[in-house]
């Protein structure tokens, strides 16, 4: 098969968006009118002059099979990747009609083309030197050490504060006070304890029950800062857990694993800092989920990008411990695959979260496959209900805000369909879902 024989749909194509607004633009555009000089060639490129408000069109082309994913070019002013033009072509082609004919790559694509799989062709070299690494030499590391132990010091103390003047002082400080914590940590070298504090501003005020919510999450808080100022008691797993959680993170030396990875899920979220992308992988042969990360700064997306429902022939690295991973060496671009990951019970899906918990107690979730479940109204929520084990799961809040939701109620219908998302303490987040029968695999984030 010519990797231009590899269509996508329009879900997969939709998946790529940076965010809503782009995603109905971009559908706004998937049709022949605005475009012309559209074509596709047998490399992987696709490209067209999309009309705009200027007297000349945007040139808009798509790698698709490019070697570190589909990579986007645009002469429109848009900071987003990819943007509504390249999202509209890509559905255009994704439609599979006369308007996207064979041909040869012009010229200006083909430039920018050639000279990204140059640069993708060439190994990547480990960074040396980098905050928590071995290279960083043993006096390095522990000088971090010292100030991360005075950053989670002044940190106990500030959250025995907080209690000793009670919770109902919180609402009115404003998010100042963590964003000034959180500044507090940064310089200790502790990321991860920073993340944490700035979570703790978010909750407070966040509608009912915030009080029991805030207490709950200062009380992980603490004991992350008593598991790192314990260290040395604790057994090694745990240990590295707590390294990993304030922010000191190992290398990924698992050994290359190739495998043929079906992509479960790739959802974004955002905060004025940062874009975080998360990508849910299931390699068909070595059963085993891996959670790749990739970041972008604000405003603008993260570069990796695959469409849910494929596979793809790639190398993936593991860190140690947690399912963490690292995309290496792509060997074909992501093509269609009949393989679904094989499901569990929503009984076995809670005890798989308990027996997670003991390794690490900050675990917020684990990536689990329901295999025959239905959508059921619960008052006024929504629960997986297993036709097999008369268990059921309640769906996070989150879950229950999303227009994913009506999309798998749809797709479900009231028959038994199979579900990957993330267990967690709050309940089931849907993710992906796939018919009982044949059918493709549909995106719900």
């Amino acid at each position: 098969m010519t990797q231009q024989g590899v269509r996508w749909t329009a879900d997969q194509v939709l998946a790529l968006a940076p965010d809503s607004v782009s995603r109905e633009a971009g559908s706004r555009l998937g049709a022949a009118g605005p475009w012309s000089g559209t074509g596709r060639s047998d490399e992987g490129a696709v490209w067209g002059l999309c009309k705009g408000g200027g007297s000349l069109p945007y040139r808009t082309a798509v790698d698709v099979a490019g070697p570190s994913g589909p990579a986007y070019l645009c002469s429109c002013p848009s900071r987003k990747f990819p943007c509504k033009h390249a999202l509209g072509l890509l559905l255009l082609w994704a439609d599979g009609g006369d308007s996207m004919p064979a041909g040869q790559v012009p010229d200006w694509a083909e430039e920018w083309m050639e000279g990204r799989r140059e640069q993708g062709g060439r190994k990547a070299v480990p960074a040396q030197g980098g905050p928590g690494s071995a290279s960083s030499g043993p006096e390095a590391a522990a000088r971090r050490a010292e100030r991360i132990t005075a950053g989670a010091t002044e940190l106990e103390q500030r959250l025995a504060d907080l209690l000793r003047g009670g919770l109902a002082t919180v609402e009115q400080a404003g998010y100042g006070l963590w964003e000034e914590t959180a500044a507090r940590m940064v310089d200790a070298q502790a990321p991860g304890l920073a993340s944490r504090v700035r979570e703790l501003g978010a909750i407070a005020a966040s509608g009912p029950g915030w009080p029991v919510r805030l207490l709950e999450e200062c009380a992980l808080l603490h004991l992350l800062d008593q598991g790192w100022l314990h260290r040395e008691r604790l057994p090694e797993g745990l240990a590295a857990t707590v390294r990993s959680r304030v922010g000191l993170t190992a290398p990924a030396d698992g050994p290359p694993v190739r495998d043929r990875w079906l992509v479960l899920a790739q959802y974004d979220t955002t905060d004025p800092r940062l874009t975080t992308r998360r990508i849910w992988l299931y390699g068909t042969g070595s059963d085993r989920t891996t959670l790749l990360l990739s970041y972008g700064a604000a405003g603008r997306a993260p570069d990796v990008a695959l469409p849910v429902g494929l596979a793809l022939d790639a190398e993936v690295s593991s860190y140690t411990g947690g399912p963490r991973g690292v995309l290496g060496e792509r060997f074909a671009p992501p093509g269609p695959t009949a393989a679904r990951p094989p499901g569990v019970t929503a009984g076995r899906a809670l005890a798989r979260y308990g027996e997670a918990l003991r390794d690490d107690p900050w675990l917020e979730s684990v990536p689990v496959t329901l295999d025959r479940v239905v959508p059921t109204p619960d008052g006024d929520s929504w629960q997986l209900a297993d036709t097999t084990d008369d268990t059921a799961l309640p769906l996070t809040p989150a879950a229950r805000a999303r227009p994913g939701l009506w999309r798998l109620v749809s797709l479900s219908g009231g028959a038994p369909v199979k579900v990957f998302g993330e267990c967690g303490h709050r309940g089931f987040t849907p993710l992906t879902a796939w018919p009982e029968g044949p059918g493709d695999a549909v995106p719900l984030c």
